[in-house]
């Protein structure tokens, strides 16, 4: 199963396979998670010992360990797929709409109206809950019309940026 993880704004890509054996960005790692109490996990990693709390709330999860406060969301395939669908996007031909999959602050736009994207690349920046959300083209084409600017306020659903 994989997952994207983002931990205080920076993205991992997680990948569990049928052996339990465990990569992150695509790096061997060996963790050995055991569950203590509710929220209480001992979590031994690169065989280092932790205890972790672990809160989850909406989805954000806080997560407490070596005396250290992150903050996490997780997203397996299921859930990734369900947000390419809710902004809107398509990786098929003509006019791909990017839409905000919720409500934030556009913190950046690193692309201009008539430039070139390739697929995966990131074209809005979206912060919201104290997390920089990267929204990437879902396929190669050409920037049309970006609809918001940088320090603007969005809604869910709102139309952020038009590829063809």
């Amino acid at each position: 199963m994989r997952y994207t993880t983002i931990i205080n704004g920076k993205k991992f890509e997680i990948d569990i396979d049928k052996q339990g054996k465990l990569l992150v960005n695509g790096e061997p790692r060996e963790v050995d998670f055991m569950s203590l109490d509710a929220a209480l996990y001992s979590v031994i990693m690169q065989n280092q010992s932790y205890e972790v709390v672990i809160e989850e709330t909406d989805g954000i999860y806080e997560v407490s360990m070596g005396g250290r406060l992150y903050t996490a969301e997780v997203l397996d395939e299921r859930a990734q797929l369900m947000m390419t669908q809710r902004t809107g996007t398509s990786v098929g031909s003509g006019e791909i709409s990017i839409k905000s999959p919720m409500p934030g602050l556009i913190a950046a736009i690193p692309v201009t109206e008539g430039q070139e994207v390739k697929q995966g690349q990131t074209v809005i920046v979206l912060e919201s809950m104290k997390m920089q959300n990267e929204l990437k083209a879902p396929r190669d084409g050409t920037v049309q019309r970006i609809s918001v600017a940088a320090g603007q306020s969005v809604e869910q659903n709102k139309l952020l940026v038009t590829l063809v």
